[in-house]
This record gives structure tokens, sequence and C-alpha cells, in this order.
């Protein structure tokens, strides 16, 4: 199906732009969010109140309102250990860090073993330079295969703020056991020796845990800049340009590359212990994050902040996992809070606008990314996410010039730039300016051969559908339909156009198979509905056809599809002999005839020869 669902299209092209996001150069002028972004919770007047709002928001992974209402709750019975552990996690879970730490020595005076207190308490004392102490608390807080890794590596980093060499890097080799410590150990080793001075050793540990992982941006991030201060710049060159083949135009890396060409020493990964131990809890929430355990990264990513306020990995990260969770008002906060000067401020402000338009927020989107534009107008990332956000807006016409500008901007296209072609495909078809269109998706599909993945079969079945939806390059377009579905075999609306294409085609039957497919999919669909009151009709199913459409019609369907919804529920569908539909006869594609070919005909044969 195509030309019908175009939000959700404007939020994919934003997504996959913000993965392969491309910086020319980092915005350094703050560029403020609506400052009504952050919705107002007002509290209960009760004790009850507050903790029941406190609990349906944990449980909804509103982590902004569990704050609040556990803060409140808190306040009118703040000896009750229950309460008071709940609203330690939220205030962890939501970045409340003046609140959490002070809950943190309320729990650890009435309860020394309470793992993830003494965790909190001694990154605090990290922060404020207190290593010794912090020490003391790690080692409380240490039990279990994770809490053990993240005590030692942060006990690691305490003793090199106590400038220890060989305590720090003592601490750190004390993790053995599974694979993955090693990649850890000498990844902070290596980090640990820099920091402290010894750039060779920093090199040897960053080489080995570099030849184990080598496809990982941080480690391979921290090796270059290494083997940079060690003026070794072709090598450090080299390490970039590896990444780049396997995840091409990433903002780290293309930044790193601008430097060196410029020929200009890379600075360190780490430069204080406070951002090595940043470093450490960072690591443990994207590992969590890739998991699943939302609630977990979110802990550890906000701790790391606390250490390291610019951590820009972080605070992306942070910004992605409230997205996943539907909370794009904070999401909104933690992309904001990534530092200008960072290569990936670009992206954190593509998924702002992202989730702005989430929010059916499109011209408070536009607005912003306007000024992002007026201080960075080469910036392809941001121009295709204008570009998109204009289709969510519907206007078109502004969208396809958008995506002009980007594609102007990349000179000769390569397999990454396909989606630049394909959306502004999207545009000209939704403008209706055909021949424009079906240039662009030509050209996508040319770009995006089948290394794209599944990917393929969004341009497939946009053309595909067109080409159907207009009786034209009718066989063609219904293999590349067929071929879309085996891409994407759960994508509903992928089937209601290979459900669309048999209908049009005259296999009734068929379409009705898929339909029947595509409504389990995508039941709240209007298009796929009325699809469905079609095929009905014609193999005889009047009644269900009529309930299909009426049904379309109470799903707010395209003001142009309104009127013939309508129609269709009054009259029904006109016979299949003035629709001129294609219909299989002795296994090849013939055209029916209409009542105009038929007169046409006896005319023809009534003329002399």
């Amino acid at each position: 199906m195509a030309g019908k669902s175009f939000a959700r299209l404007a939020r994919f092209a934003m997504v996959m732009t913000a993965l392969s996001c491309v910086s020319a150069a980092p915005a350094f002028a703050r560029l403020s969010v609506i400052d009504d972004i952050v919705p107002d919770y007002t509290p209960a007047d009760t004790l009850d109140g507050n903790y029941l709002a406190a609990i349906i928001a944990g449980a909804s992974r509103d982590t902004s309102a569990a704050a609040i209402f556990f803060h409140e709750a808190l306040k009118d019975d703040p000896r009750n250990v229950d309460l008071r552990e709940r609203a330690f996690v939220a205030f962890l879970a939501n970045g409340s860090m003046p609140e959490a730490i002070a809950t943190a020595r309320d729990i650890a005076r009435g309860d020394r073993n309470n793992g993830l207190a003494q965790l909190v308490l001694g990154v605090d004392a990290l922060q404020r330079k207190q290593y010794t102490s912090a020490r003391r608390f790690f080692d409380r807080g240490g039990r279990g295969r994770a809490a053990d890794i993240t005590a030692t590596l942060l006990n690691a980093w305490s003793w090199a703020g106590s400038k220890n060499f060989p305590e720090a890097l003592g601490t750190v080799d004390n993790l053995s056991g599974e694979s993955i410590y090693n990649v850890f150990r000498d990844f902070h080793a290596g980090l640990i020796a820099t920091y402290l001075g010894s750039a060779r050793q920093g090199e040897e540990r960053l080489a080995a845990a570099y030849a184990a992982e080598g496809t990982t941006l941080r480690v391979v991030d921290a090796y270059g800049r290494v083997l940079s201060q060690r003026g070794k710049q072709d090598e450090a060159k080299a390490v970039y340009e590896r990444f780049d083949k396997l995840l091409p135009r990433h903002p780290v890396v293309h930044y790193a590359l601008a430097e060196l060409a410029a020929g200009r020493k890379l600075s360190p990964l780490i430069t204080t212990p406070q951002q090595g131990a940043a470093e450490v809890l960072y690591g443990l929430g994207a590992a969590g994050n890739g998991q699943g355990d939302e609630i977990a990264g979110l802990i550890y990513l906000n701790l790391a902040l606390h250490l390291d306020p610019e951590n820009a990995l972080a605070s992306m990260t942070r910004g992605d996992i409230l997205v996943r969770l539907k909370q794009y008002e904070a999401a909104i906060v933690a992309f904001d809070k990534v530092p200008v000067k960072s290569p990936l401020r670009i992206g954190a402000d593509v998924q702002i606008a992202g989730a702005l338009n989430t929010l059916e927020r499109q011209d408070d989107a536009i607005a912003f990314l306007t000024r992002v534009l007026e201080r960075q107008p080469d910036n392809i990332d941001a121009l295709s996410a204008l570009g998109g956000i204009q289709q969510a807006r519907k206007l078109y016409a502004e969208s396809a010039k958008t995506y002009t500008r980007a594609i102007d901007l990349v000179g000769t296209p390569d397999v990454g730039h396909w989606m630049l072609f394909y959306f502004r495909g999207v545009a000209y078809e939704r403008a209706k300016e055909w021949a424009k269109a079906e240039a662009d998706l030509k050209k996508a599909l040319e770009l995006g051969s089948e290394t794209i993945g599944s990917d393929r079969a969004l341009i497939l079945n946009y053309l595909g559908y067109s080409w159907i939806d207009r009786n034209e390059n009718m066989d063609e377009a219904f293999e590349m339909l067929k071929r879309a579905a085996e891409l994407k075999p759960r994508d509903g609306y992928i089937a209601d156009s290979l459900a669309w294409a048999y209908y049009k085609l005259g296999r009734y039957d068929d379409a009705v198979r898929e339909l029947e497919r595509a409504i389990e999919l995508k039941p709240s669909e209007s298009v796929v509905n009325d699809h469905l009151g079609d095929a009905y009709w014609r193999v005889g199913r009047r009644i269900e056809a009529v309930f299909q459409w009426n049904h379309a019609r109470d799903l707010n369907p395209e003001p142009e599809e309104l009127p013939k919804i309508l129609d269709k529920i009054k009259n029904g569908l006109p016979d299949e002999k003035d629709t001129g539909v294609r219909k299989m006869q002795n296994g090849k594609l013939i055209k029916a005839e209409t009542e105009a070919d038929a007169a046409k005909k006896a005319n023809s044969e009534k003329s002399p020869k």
C-alpha cells in the first residue's frame, strides 16, 4: 500500500537518518527546545493518592511521573521502608540524583548490605573526589556478576584518582572468568594507563581490546585516539576507516577522520577519573539497553551522567531508551543534554525533531529543524529529517524541495543515499508529480540493491503499488510486490499492496485471502478495510463488504477517499465489465472488455473495410 500512511514513513525516515547520520560540523550554539515540553504533574492531596499514582506511573514506566508522586508520598511517610526503596529506584531511573543520593543514605543507615545504595553513595563520593570513601562503598556493594564487575572497575578508577598506578591496573586485572571480562579489562586498563601517563602501555592494552572487539565504536575510538597521541596518525586513520566500512558515516568516526586529515592529534578519550568511571557505567547501561532491561539501563546511565554530564553517548542512549518507553517529553530533555560541540549533537537534534513529530507537534519540529539548518545549512541529516516531517504535515511540495537540497549536497550518490531518493519520490507522488516520483523511486531501487536487506521492500512496495494503482507495468509490479512480501512477510501494508495487485488482476479469491491476512496485521487501517470490502463484493460476500466499508469510513480515511467509501456503502461497486480490470485467461493476463471497448469494437465491425 502506498500513499496512505506518511506519518509512519516520516518517522521511519528520521530513525534511519539518526542511525546513519553524517555531521559535517557540530553546532556551537545550543538550540533550546520548547519550554513547556515537560508535563506538569499535579500531586494528589493524600498519601494514598500519591502512592497509587506512583505505582501506576511505575507500571507504565513513566519515570518522571513516578519520581514526582513517590517524592510526595515519601514526604508524608518517610519511615516506610517499602515506600522508601520504591522511591529510591524511581529517583534513580528518572535521574533525580539529589533525591536518590539522600534516599541512599537513609537506606544505608538501616541496611548496610543494600548493594544499590552502596553503589550510589560510592559514585557520589567518586564524583566529589573522595576516592578512599568511594572504595569503601564499592567494596560493600559488590555481590553477584554485574555488581562484581561494576565494583571492580569503579574501584580501579578510584585508585587512578588517587594516582596509584599499580593498584589501579592490579584491580582491573583482577577481572577474570568470562571472555567478555577480557574486553572490559583491557579496555579500562588501556584507558587508565593512558590517563596516568603511560600512553605506550595504554596502546598495548587497547590494542588487545581492539583485537577482540574491533567492531565496537567505543573501543575503536579509544584505540584510534591513543594511536594518534603516540604520533601514529596513519595507523589511527586506518582504524577509523575500517570501522567506516562497517558503519559508514558515523559522526564520531567522521569527526576523527576530519581531525586526522587536518593534521591534528586526537585528544584522549578519558581525561579525568570521573570520566573513566562514567565510561564503566555507560558501558553497563548500554549493554542493559540492548538486552531490553530499560530501567536498569536508565539507572546506570543516570549514574554515568552524574559523574560526567558531558558524556554525549550516555545522553543519546538515555534518550533512545526513553523513546522506546514512549516517554517522548523526557527523551527530548535527554537529547538536549548532548553537548553542542559533540559530533553527536546533530543526531540529537534529529531525534528531538522526531519526538516532537511523534507528539504531533509537527510545526514545532519544523521550526526547530529550521533553526538547526540556519546554523548548518549543508547538513544532510537535518535536511532529511525536515523533509520527513514536512511529509507528515502533508507539505509535499516543500518536502520535495528539502530532499532536493539534500540530494544536491550528496554529489555522486551511493547505496547509503537510497532513502533520499525514496522519500523525495514519495513527496512527488503525493504532490501528484508522477513522472518525477517514478524516476526517483527507480533511482532508489537502483541504489538500494539486495545489500540493504528487508528495507528494499519499502521501495518495491511503493513503486509496485503505484504502478498497480495506475494500471501500468502490471506484470513487473506484481513480481515486485511478491518480492516485497517475501522480504517483509509480517508487514500489513505490503500484504495489502500484494492483495490489491491480485484484485486489480481480477484474482479476487487470492485478493480476499491476502486482505484477510493484512487485516489481521493492520486491523485499524482504513484503506485495508476499504480494500477488503471491495474484494468481498467481487466474490459475492456483499453484506460483509458493506460492513468493511462502514468500518473503513469510521477509521479516519484520507479526505479524498471518504466520498468514494460513502458511495460504495450506498451503491456498491459497478459491474466488473465497467472496470476494465485485467484477468487471467489461459495462463495469460488480459484486460477485461469495458462497455466503451465493446461499443468501439462494434462500430469498427460495422465500418466498411
